[in-house]
């Protein structure tokens, strides 16, 4: 691991409250809005944020920010889409053998929720680029590599990125000859290493104890469906299953009223069986139809977040859906083209999704083939903006106020 130094940020105002300028009746929040994989959002330093247990001001903070309840997000970042109404919040850690803290925070444009409980897996390929232009790691090799704590779930990997020498010390290198599907152009590998990620939010890989269950859909029909977590619950239906070829575009996905309605109905019916409890409020487990393969890829799949249809799929619902893929009797590895997992070793699972493919290298224990050892996978990230988001100053807290009082 290339090693670098902690540079500790300070500010004039406490570092548990926002700070910033002020423009009249607004306060402005230091801010790096970068894009992450196929998602994109606003970073944050934990310290610019309200923090401890002030999780109800920190919440109106990236409501404002991101513009949201609102379908349009018109009035903040946010872009009118769940892939576009995201933050990420990072700071660096004190825990052993771990670089930097990582909180995932899913706004949705026409609600006032702000989730904490899933990951993003496309949001994370931006933590340690961002780290770096916000102060918070300095490298000092042609690459550099730190590992990342995601607080939602626990969830550790290991990410490097290159830093090449600038006229003014290593840089983060953004150009490059990388490509993922759902984003234009080429840009700098990210590389991924996940070290542990099954039963990322349920108890275990297989929640339900087994690779398939029956659930009854609408009092009449049975469907077999495969209910897993390998850093993100995922509830997996053979698309021929309800009436749907697996290969529909997202949009004409979002517009099928009928099996959105479907799925919400098995979705609640798996959150259970998943020892979820309810999920209607909860933006997992996904539903991912699946279908054998189209374009010389492994799985077919069209994922959603949980009730729009997504434009490609998560960095962790690849990696989980490329998991069911290798595990005997699940509904994935029934029309999947995976032939080799019976032996152990690595398998490479190329998993088709709307835009494209994304592929994921999986590490099965030789012993176990059953078991994955390890997910590695690539992506691509690009800072877009570095500045101040402006929020209604009434947002400050007291201390906040003493604080620019006592600067001025």
């Amino acid at each position: 691991m290339t090693r670098y130094i902690l540079v500790v940020q300070t500010t004039a105002a406490s570092p548990s409250v926002p700070s910033g300028s002020l423009r009249g009746s607004q306060l402005g929040i230091p801010c790096w809005f970068m894009r992450g994989g196929t998602s994109r959002g606003p970073f944050f330093r934990r310290a610019d944020l309200p923090a401890g247990r002030d999780i109800e001001r920190r919440d109106a903070v990236l409501l404002a920010a991101l513009g949201s309840p609102h379908p349009l997000q018109i009035d903040g970042l946010g872009g009118g889409n769940p892939l576009t109404s995201k933050v990420g919040i990072v700071d660096v850690s004190s825990r052993d053998g771990v670089d930097l803290e990582f909180q995932f925070a899913q706004l949705q444009p026409a609600g006032d929720t702000v989730d904490t409980t899933a990951n993003c897996g496309n949001m994370l390929a931006a933590v340690v680029p961002f780290a770096v232009e916000a102060g918070l790691l300095v490298p000092d090799g042609d690459t550099t590599t730190a590992r990342v704590l995601t607080l939602n779930t626990g969830m550790v990997a290991d990410i490097s990125i290159p830093t090449p020498a600038g006229d003014d010390g290593r840089v983060v290198e953004y150009a490059g000859d990388a490509g993922i599907d759902g984003v234009p152009g080429t840009a700098a590998a990210v590389t991924i290493n996940f070290l542990d990620t099954a039963g990322s939010v349920c108890e275990s890989l297989l929640p339900t104890g087994s690779p398939s269950d029956t659930v009854e859909l609408d009092g009449v029909r049975l469907v077999r469906v495969t209910c897993i977590d390998n850093g993100q619950p995922l509830v997996m239906i053979r698309a021929g299953d309800l009436g749907r070829t697996g290969y529909e575009s997202a949009a004409d996905l979002n517009r099928d009223a009928e099996l959105k309605q479907s799925l919400e109905a098995l979705r609640l019916q798996c959150g259970h069986l998943m020892g979820l409890g309810d999920v209607t409020a909860k933006n997992y487990p996904k539903m991912t139809l699946i279908a054998p393969p189209a374009h010389g890829g492994t799985i077919t799949t069209r994922s959603f977040i949980p009730h729009v249809c997504h434009e490609s799929i998560g960095v962790l619902a690849a990696v989980t859906a490329a998991t069911a893929c290798v595990i005997d009797g699940t509904v994935a590895r029934d029309v999947s083209t995976v032939t080799d997992a019976g032996r152990g070793g690595d398998v490479t699972v190329s998993v088709e999704h709307p835009s494209g493919e994304f592929t994921v290298e999986l590490g099965l224990d030789p012993q176990d083939p059953q078991h994955v050892t390890k997910s590695a996978l690539l992506r691509t990230a690009r800072l877009i903006m570095a500045g101040e988001v402006f929020v209604p100053r009434s947002l400050r807290s007291t201390g906040a106020a003493a604080a620019e009082e006592n600067a001025r």
